[in-house]
């Protein structure tokens, strides 16, 4: 995104938009930082629910942050969302959650509530910005400066990665991270933070599908009820 921002001869920093766009590099990169250390103490499946809590965060802060109305259907789309979500994470299956690690919990449901907040005020950012590429380099530039206090602890290893480390890595950057986000933000100009954060929720429906295709995973009756929910959640909020 460096190189394109170069070739393009347009590396400059708005200044009206400054603020807020190191306030969303922070943010995103704190989030992530807050859910890799919950995740040492929460299980896979916990910090799954909790982080997808988020959804419920969005619908409670945008009416506060961006004056945004939600209407019956909003709300409901939100609480069948987030049926949806517990159903398809937990399987109906509680003790799946493990014990209560409060600090692990804490970590990544604060995780969530950042990432609430990212997404809320992404659409202040998208109103204005002409130049989406030159506002996600930035922002991915500023989500390093959370992260770099904890990364000198493992800068030896860095260098001494394999091949297939350095793979995953572009990998999860580039179709995990950079497309999607642009694509996130073309169409977050069109709709509403709330019913952006329930569209988002297809990535569990997604993930579930390729683990039941690619690893073999069983599809069970309950994460498909789920499924149905969340598709029912996003046909109420759009």
């Amino acid at each position: 995104m460096l190189s394109v921002m170069l070739l393009t001869r347009n590396f400059s920093f708005n200044f009206n938009k400054k603020r807020l766009i190191l306030f969303l590099g922070f943010i995103n990169g704190t989030a992530y930082l807050l859910q890799y250390m919950g995740m040492v103490y929460a299980l896979a499946s916990a910090s799954s629910l909790y982080v997808n809590l988020s959804v419920v965060w969005v619908a409670l802060l945008s009416p506060i942050a961006l004056k945004e109305r939600l209407g019956g259907k909003k709300v409901a789309g939100v609480m069948v969302s987030l049926l949806g979500v517990l159903l398809m994470t937990t399987n109906l299956d509680f003790a799946s959650l493990g014990t209560v690690d409060i600090m692990g919990n804490f970590l990544v449901i604060s995780a969530g509530i950042l990432w609430a907040v990212f997404i809320i005020y992404n659409k202040p950012l998208v109103g204005e910005s002409n130049n989406m590429i030159q506002s996600m380099t930035w922002i991915l530039l500023f989500t390093m400066l959370p992260l770099l206090p904890t990364a000198a602890f493992s800068a030896e290893k860095f260098f001494y990665l394999p091949w297939n480390a350095w793979l995953a890595i572009i990998y999860t950057a580039v179709l995990c991270w950079v497309v999607p986000y642009y694509f996130w933000l073309k169409g977050l100009k069109h709709i509403s933070p709330v019913t952006s954060a329930v569209v988002l929720l297809t990535e569990i429906i997604v993930a579930v599908v390729i683990s039941t295709i690619v690893l073999g995973e069983v599809l069970t009756v309950v994460s498909g009820i789920g499924s149905i929910f969340i598709i029912i959640a996003i046909l109420l909020v759009s």
